[in-house]
């Protein structure tokens, strides 16, 4: 939890001064790429602060109304992210890099700026601007890249693919989408500028501007796809839940595993729950301190295990019933 509060904090400083630097730069230049890169940085920004409000309100702790916690609250900032605030970033910059394709929008119109006594062309402000952003996201990138790499070795997952599709720690998840796409857009425009001021074409400058908004818009659609999945209660992956199962199977006393289930209940956060068949022969303390025994070696054998459930019943030949 620590590491991921770190890695959007360093995103967040990131980005609240690169939004700043590229507002200024579209004044003045009017770029429309950089607006598109403006609306972007705001939007990160936006985002690093609804994921420290779900970190923090996801460790209050738990009540009667919400038994097991509030570790949901990440998920559905997460979830709020990638909507609200990834959405609509995607498509002001995908609108106004159309509007600038449609009315051939000149880059760099301004006239000359003085610094330290020399005169400088505007556009070469957001030459410095897109090149300072890309060191600055570099840094949060590799934060967020660590804090993944990290569950991806402890898990023991094939990559990034995977790590998309079953982790549940989506604060860094998203964090590190959102420097992904953060470095590919200052990339992005900083080519189209570059482009439109060699070939004094705005065409660059404006299509630049319209793909960082697609992209905006593909990544918000995949980010609340994935957090929609642990919205609506995934379990673990199969794999590492057929584990725990047959570690259930094998239990001296179980004779047989009726009903067995996973479910995440906050990032890293997992219930266990199981209907397990006992030797008929075995009495009621015995059951128990199995049952005491199971819950023990399920905590050491997964560390996100928080709670576990185990219901006991004895099968018999013609019928089974609860242990009282």
């Amino acid at each position: 939890m620590a590491s991921s509060k770190s890695v959007v904090i360093a995103a967040l400083v990131a980005n609240a001064a690169i939004a700043v630097l590229k507002f200024v730069g579209y004044l003045l230049t009017g770029s429309a790429a950089m607006l598109s890169e403006t609306y972007h940085s705001i939007s990160d920004t936006g985002n690093q602060v609804f994921l420290l409000i779900g970190i923090r309100y996801g460790q209050r702790e738990a009540t009667r109304g919400h038994p097991f916690g509030y570790g949901k609250a990440q998920f559905f900032y997460s979830f709020l992210v990638s909507v609200l605030l990834f959405g609509i970033a995607g498509w002001e910059s995908a609108k106004h890099g159309y509007d600038a394709l449609m009315q051939h929008h000149t880059v760099g119109a301004g006239g000359p700026i003085s610094l330290l006594g020399q005169q400088f062309a505007p556009v070469y402000v957001n030459y410095a601007v897109l090149v300072g952003a890309i060191l600055f996201e570099s840094y949060a990138f590799k934060k967020a890249y660590t804090a993944m790499k990290l569950e991806i070795e402890r898990r023991e997952w094939s990559g990034f693919r995977e790590a998309f599709r079953k982790t549940s720690n989506v604060t860094t998840l998203t964090a590190l989408t959102e420097d992904t796409i953060a470095l590919a857009g200052a990339g992005i425009a900083l080519f189209g500028i570059f482009l439109s001021r060699w070939t004094g074409n705005p065409m660059y400058d404006a299509g630049a501007a319209l793909l960082i908004g697609f992209m905006l818009m593909g990544f918000a659609v995949a980010l609340a796809w994935e957090n929609k999945r642990l919205l609506l209660g995934e379990s673990l992956p199969k794999e590492e839940e057929d584990k725990l199962r047959a570690m259930l199977d094998e239990w001296e006393g179980v004779t047989g595993t009726i009903d067995f289930r996973t479910v995440y209940f906050g990032p890293d956060r997992l219930i266990v729950t199981a209907d397990v068949a006992f030797d008929p022969t075995l009495d009621t303390g015995e059951i128990d301190d199995r049952i005491t025994d199971i819950e023990d070696a399920m905590f050491d054998a997964n560390e996100h295990i928080k709670k576990v459930y185990i219901e006991p019943e004895v099968q018999e030949e013609t019928a089974s019933h609860s242990v009282v």
